[in-house]
């Protein structure tokens, strides 16, 4: 199947470098360096045993009308990035192109076809200006909750560190001919690709420790142990997940783990720094409104108070908003 994958970092990289060994023809749609590696050695994926695997068999470009339509579009991309490509995406679209999200947190299509009173509501902190939704069909999207974890080590370079699961489900919860041949897709390619018939609970998840231990780590510069294992910092994830909790829940979502375990299952990662810390002590705009934002909308919507959710939210948002006025990075600094 014709392939395109919209970003080539970590997770895109990823992907496409496993689809393209399995035979697919993948095009990366990227800019800059990763553009120059691509088209100049191809992509390398160093697994997680520590060999290498090379694959010179993929096209990129920058341009989205030289790609033209395929069967396939994948965002790899970052929520808050979304809005910056919409109005590209569509030069991939031919009839029948399926699109599949691989953003973190509350998707922007959560509430289409999700029924009940709050069905077609717009989630403002993940598309403020409905230009997502509108570019990017509902009608075209397959969700997907992205569990490995993999680092862009040097352009065209993807080190995979762990995992292989990449479920995917219909918005709708239905097992169509699309959604079939997308898992069929990534098994084939390596993954476990189950198909869902309620995306939505995974999301939720996967986004209970996230909305929780990101935030948290980069306002602490501490990783995922230390969170857990300090009782101040593990209390306050706790008060967050359980107002989250009480969101999902009526939202229709029962989780299928216990709070505790699920921050055991963070603990058990040990000395990690999150993906939100690494962006913090880096410099680079972090997932906040689609991690954390966005389900404090959801608690409006739902009139359900999140105190400590919005606590954390307001000072991880000043800290974001603080670097980019100062044009900086925070990063902590062992004393000599």
């Amino acid at each position: 199947m014709k392939i395109a994958i919209i970003g080539a970092g970590a997770i895109g990289g990823y992907v496409g470098a496993k689809l393209a060994l399995a035979g697919e023809d993948v095009t990366f749609i990227v800019r800059g360096a990763n553009l120059d590696a691509i088209r100049g050695n191809g992509i390398k994926l160093i697994t997680a045993e520590g060999g290498e695997q090379v694959t010179s068999n993929v096209n990129a470009t920058d341009r989205y009308e030289e790609a033209g339509p395929q069967d396939i579009v994948i965002l790899a991309l970052k929520a808050h990035q979304l809005e910056a490509v919409a109005n590209d995406v569509p030069k991939l679209f031919g009839e029948d192109t399926t699109v599949v999200t691989m953003q973190n947190g509350i998707p922007y299509w959560y509430f289409h076809k999700h029924g009940g009173e709050l069905e077609g509501t717009r989630v403002h902190s993940v598309d403020p200006d409905g230009l997502i939704s509108e570019r990017i069909p509902v009608q075209r999207v397959i969700g997907c909750v992205v569990y490995p974890a993999s680092e862009l080590i040097a352009p065209g370079v993807v080190k995979h560190v762990e995992g292989d699961r990449f479920p995917v489900g219909e918005l709708d919860g239905s097992v169509s001919d699309r959604v079939t041949r997308v898992s069929e897709c990534f098994i084939n390619a390596g993954f476990k690709a189950p198909v869902l018939d309620n995306i939505r609970a995974e999301i939720w998840l996967k986004l209970w420790g996230n909305l929780t231990f990101n935030p948290i780590s980069a306002l602490s510069h501490s990783t995922l142990v230390d969170i857990c294992r300090y009782p101040l910092s593990r209390e306050l994830a706790a008060a967050m997940m359980r107002e989250a909790q009480t969101i999902a829940n009526k939202l229709g979502i029962e989780f299928r783990v216990s709070l505790e375990k699920r921050i055991a299952g963070a603990e058990k990662v040990g000395r990690h720094k999150t993906s939100m810390l690494q962006d913090i002590e880096a410099g680079r705009a972090a997932e906040i409104d689609a991690l954390v934002g966005s389900v404090v909308e959801l608690g409006h919507l739902t009139n359900t108070p999140t105190p400590h959710i919005d606590t954390v939210y307001a000072l991880v948002k000043l800290l974001s908003r603080t670097m980019e006025e100062e044009r900086g990075h925070v990063r902590l600094r062992k004393i000599a």
